[in-house]
């Protein structure tokens, strides 16, 4: 009996000595991270505040100058994240899994994947960013040359919107591609070396990498984007025969002569004006950043400041799209444009000022890493969701833009250049995700082919004859924002979902088709729910929390394909 008491004493001992030896490993694990963090922090964000700012300075200039500098701060800022022993670190301590409370948790996974994507050769990286660098400045700095004159993006947008002359499409379209030679080899070679970094860290290729280090699983992906296309191609292809009819008599071109340029868009990614309302005409000669910067006003969120720190109109060698930037993660935030007064324009800034909303209203208590969107797409979402006001009825009478009897005539209208422009966004999409999932599984294959056989599967266009020149290189995102596009699509999905349950469950509405002018209330629900938590959660975690359910198309279908 005393044998066995014995024992049984000796094992409470043990016991209490292995539990006593956890805690110690996990108090000691815990300290670790956060002197790590503490560390990183110091470094970490005076540099990407510095890193912001080289790289907003060389989108305004274009000087050769001014990108390398912004080139050097990014090799040094990689250079944090490619450092081997505090990987090794972040490694030991997620696989110990002594990290239990919540919030330090959330950060050892997010640090962890910033720094996996950078565990290569640093020549490799830095290789990189030099190939990226150089790839921008030559889409900053070019512009089409259409007999004889240099025309800006804005300007190509104009002519293929405006002329009904074939010849000229032709001409402004061609002008745009010419970009597509100039930079198609430097993007096959940075694919290349993109590819060679995710092999390093024993992904199949950089697409999937991408993916896997945002959270996303490739498969679910696709099998989501087959499911929109199944969702989409009849819907589509009944709203293209529409196009066509009247693109046809517009142009004075028969229905099977309609070539890419006809299609009032240099990528038709945008939808052509073929309804009667012409949206153009509601913000023409108005003042589109005062309109923007009270529409946010009325729901509660105010960027008067951001708008202060902005730069929103042309000027020569500034880069011809638009983005809006978080320079420091605390409060200095800014939106690149190239303003003019149209439809395309309201929606652009509505759009990026939704991007800058999401930013500012990120808590500021988070930790450093944490202080981000969920995802990419998150963010997308909401300047996707304030986008699509531009061409909403109410919103044009809430912004005295005309009055109440006219709205009527342009609320069915504007619902369907709405529901047209996202159908036709959302098989554009399909291009480009599909594309670039081939482009990196194999850089070597004919991808003038492949992008034509996608257009015209997807986009129902038909290819130029005799064309063989890399018109995919004429889309910058390919070179510049690479492996995201995708992104875009899963936006729009969520930005359903919020307009859903914002009219169903704030509002207490079956009215989805509002503008949300002047309801307070909307923008604390957006402060509260979804800027505030930052990358807190993962991002469906927190589109739950936000809407109740994950992630589903379910209501992107009723809003716009049913």
């Amino acid at each position: 009996m005393k044998t066995l008491n014995r024992i049984i004493l000796l094992a409470a001992l043990f016991s209490l000595i292995a539990v006593d030896g956890c805690k110690n490993n996990k108090s000691k694990m815990q300290n670790e991270l956060l002197t790590f963090i503490k560390k990183f922090d110091s470094v970490v964000q005076p540099l990407t505040k510095e890193s912001s700012l080289a790289y907003w300075n060389a989108s305004l200039t274009g000087k050769d100058e001014d990108w390398k500098k912004s080139e050097d701060l990014n090799i040094e800022l990689t250079k944090i994240f490619s450092n081997k022993e505090d990987f090794a670190l972040l490694k030991r301590i997620k696989e110990s899994e002594a990290i239990t409370d919540e919030l330090l948790k959330r950060q050892l996974e997010v640090m962890y994947n910033s720094y996996l994507g950078n565990q290569v050769d640093t020549e490799l990286l830095n290789s990189a960013i030099k190939m990226q660098t150089e790839v921008e400045k030559k889409y900053s700095n070019f512009r089409a040359d259409v007999n004889g004159k240099k025309l800006s993006d804005n300007e190509v947008e104009d002519v293929l919107k405006t002329s009904t002359n074939s010849a000229e499409l032709q001409q402004a379209w061609e002008g745009h591609k010419a970009i597509g030679p100039v930079v198609a080899q430097d993007i096959i070679n940075l694919v290349k070396k993109r590819n060679e970094i995710a092999k390093q860290l024993g992904f199949n290729n950089y697409h999937e990498m991408s993916l896997k280090l945002s959270e996303q699983d490739p498969e679910d992906i696709s099998k989501l984007f087959d499911e929109l296309d199944n969702l989409t191609r009849d819907s589509f292809a009944g709203l293209k025969g529409e196009i066509d009819a009247f693109l046809s008599k517009r142009d004075n071109v028969k229905k099977e002569e309609l070539m890419p340029w006809h299609y009032q868009n240099r990528f038709f990614q945008e939808a052509p004006a073929i309804y009667s309302v012409d949206l153009d005409k509601y913000y023409k000669n108005q003042n589109i950043e005062a309109l923007t910067t009270d529409y946010y006003s009325s729901i509660g969120l105010d960027i008067k400041e951001m708008i202060a720190k902005s730069d929103l109109y042309e000027k020569p060698g500034k880069n011809q799209h638009a983005y809006c930037i978080d320079i420091d993660n605390i409060a200095d935030i800014r939106v690149l444009c190239n303003i003019k007064p149209n439809y395309n324009w309201m929606g652009t800034m509505l759009h990026e000022f939704g991007h800058a909303n999401y930013d500012k209203y990120i808590d500021g208590q988070l930790p450093f890493a944490l202080r981000n969107p969920a995802h990419t797409f998150t963010t997308e979402a909401i300047a996707m969701f304030f986008g699509r006001m531009a061409s909403n009825a109410q919103f044009l009478v809430d912004m005295k833009l005309t009055d109440t009897a006219d709205a009527r005539k342009v609320s069915a209208e504007g619902f369907k250049v709405l529901r047209l422009e996202q159908l036709t966004f959302s098989r554009w999409a399909q291009v480009m995700y599909r594309f670039e999932k081939a482009l990196y599984a194999d850089p070597d294959q004919d991808l003038n082919k492949l992008w034509w056989d996608l257009v015209e599967k997807y986009q129902l266009l038909k290819r130029p004859a005799n064309r063989n020149l890399p018109d995919w290189a004429s889309k910058i995102h390919v070179a510049t924002s690479p492996c995201y596009y995708h992104n875009y699509l899963l936006g729009e999905l969520l930005a359903s979902q919020f307009n859903h349950y914002i009219a169903a469950n704030i509002l207490k509405s079956d009215d989805f088709g509002q503008s949300y002018f002047g309801k307070p209330e909307i923008g604390e629900y957006l402060k509260e729910k979804v800027f505030k938590p930052g990358a807190r959660y993962s991002w469906n975690e927190m589109i739950e929390k936000a809407t109740g359910e994950k992630l589903t198309a379910k209501y992107y279908s009723e809003q716009f394909v049913k």
